[in-house]
């Protein structure tokens, strides 16, 4: 059995493997690096996200998050806000919000309920999700957790 086929891996097209791979060494790079920021204070350790897949990103998350996340990814009452501390970089990299969007997330840090797994996405569509949560943690910053 072809290993694309295997019915463990969320990822069915080999761009998408590639893609998941890419992201995921970045993601452990990026941990192992540490944060270090280049001297600006307000990119809160998380680099410039390339500006064309940031775009994707946001018409991704705003037909496929935003009703639970929040337009402003400040959250709603069916899911939390992505600005929240909680996900910086050095706590959910990059990889939990690729397992998230593919398989779901059981609830653990807060009490909305599990998310479920986001149909109908690639793994070059959750890169680019990614990358526009990212973008606006980089320029938005965090919230503290929990809110109050």
């Amino acid at each position: 059995m072809p290993f694309d086929d295997c019915d463990a891996l969320p990822l069915r097209a080999s761009r998408s493997w590639r893609t998941l791979a890419a992201v995921t060494a970045l993601a452990l790079l990026s941990a192992a690096c540490g944060s270090e920021t280049s001297g600006d204070e307000e990119d809160h350790g998380i680099p410039p996200q390339d500006t064309e897949l940031v775009a994707l990103g946001s018409e991704i998350y705003a037909g496929h998050c935003a009703e639970c996340h929040g337009t402003d990814l400040r959250g709603t009452d069916r899911g939390p806000s992505h600005l929240s501390e909680v996900y910086e970089p050095n706590h959910h990299a990059d990889g939990a919000f690729i397992l998230a969007i593919q398989r779901g997330s059981p609830a653990h840090h807060w009490r909305f309920g599990d998310m479920p797994r986001i149909e109908g996405l690639d793994g070059d569509d959750i890169a680019a999700v990614t990358a526009y949560v990212r973008e606006q943690q980089r320029i938005e910053g965090f919230e503290p957790y929990p809110p109050p």
